[in-house]
């Protein structure tokens, strides 16, 4: 069996150092749809975009955290951990679980640790967790991890592992936001690390059992994390606790996703109102769950069991 999961749970921690400068937390926010002016009777930037594509007064999207020191340990550098041996045409990112302890400073250094946390047998595939925790000077800054789905290496009766899927959301979306792909997206996104030819290659991607290049799934997962920061938290960054994400289907670049958002907030025990306690910045805390469909295939499904815990 090219997966062996008792050989790569057991393998050494690779560690390693990573670095990154504010170039290149521009380039992911540029490959993420940063920028764009909503408006388009005018040809000037949106004034609240240079907060993601202006060195003075840049603020770095948690999601940046997937591809910090050029995507380490990425998608494909992961599946050369010991115990791993898999055609790269049968792999597919399945979902992406970020914890953020502190904000991602524009420019840094830290040291990566990687890892394969667990290997899952779900039958028809195997189930890769690939974890990256990275700290600085001053302590921890993020816990990566990256679930990855190997198709026809399942089947040989390993821990099938939890269930990801949740309860749909209840009612309608408290806000519901349109952002559309651009047909060079994926070759634009792939310059900050995952240079997968899945997302750039046609003759590659139909081997892969699509009808052409498809956009990278955590460039979709950046797009939507950045539409929750700016729709329902006053674009600040820093608020963001933690993202998870289930990846439930393609996007096509030139397509449009629609971004569906329900905020939960906290409440504190044992009040009688149940209204959410106000942070220092006079906004709610709690949770937002989010559903991403492609508008041109129907609502087709892309981003599944999502959720934005923040302050």
């Amino acid at each position: 069996m090219p997966i062996d999961a008792a050989t790569a749970l057991a393998a050494e921690p690779r560690t390693g150092e990573i670095s990154w400068t504010s170039k290149d937390v521009q380039l992911y926010h540029l490959g993420i749809g940063a920028g764009a002016n909503p408006d388009k009777r005018s040809a000037a930037t949106d004034p609240d975009e240079l907060r993601y594509t202006l060195e003075s007064r840049l603020h770095v999207l948690p999601s940046f955290a997937t591809v910090a020191g050029s995507g380490s340990p990425g998608v494909i550098s992961g599946l050369s951990m010991p115990g791993i041996e898999v055609d790269l045409a049968r792999v597919l990112h399945g979902g992406q679980n970020l914890v953020i302890h502190r904000p991602i400073p524009p420019t840094g250094t830290a040291t990566a640790t990687n890892r394969i946390a667990a290997v899952y047998d779900k039958g028809k595939a195997a189930v890769l967790v690939m974890r990256t925790e990275v700290e600085d000077t001053e302590g921890p800054l993020w816990t990566n991890d990256a679930q990855i789905f190997v198709r026809g290496e399942g089947g040989w009766g390993g821990d099938r592992g939890p269930s990801a899927r949740l309860e749909p959301p209840v009612g309608e979306p408290d806000r519901t936001v349109e952002r559309p792909i651009r047909e060079d997206q994926a070759l634009l996104y792939r310059l900050s690390g995952d240079w997968n030819p899945l997302h750039a290659d046609p003759e590659f991607a139909k081997v892969a059992g699509f009808e052409r290049p498809i956009l990278h799934g955590l460039c979709t997962y950046g797009m939507t994390l950045k539409a929750v920061v700016d729709t329902l938290l006053g674009g600040d960054v820093s608020r963001v606790r933690s993202y998870t994400t289930r990846f439930a289907g393609v996007v096509y670049p030139g397509e449009t996703l629609r971004i569906r958002m329900w905020h939960s907030p906290e409440t504190t025990a044992g009040s009688a109102s149940g209204s959410a306690p106000e942070s220092t910045s006079g906004s709610t805390s709690g949770s937002t769950r989010v559903a991403v469909s492609a508008v041109e295939r129907d609502d087709a499904p892309v981003l599944a069991d999502t959720i934005v815990e923040h302050s």
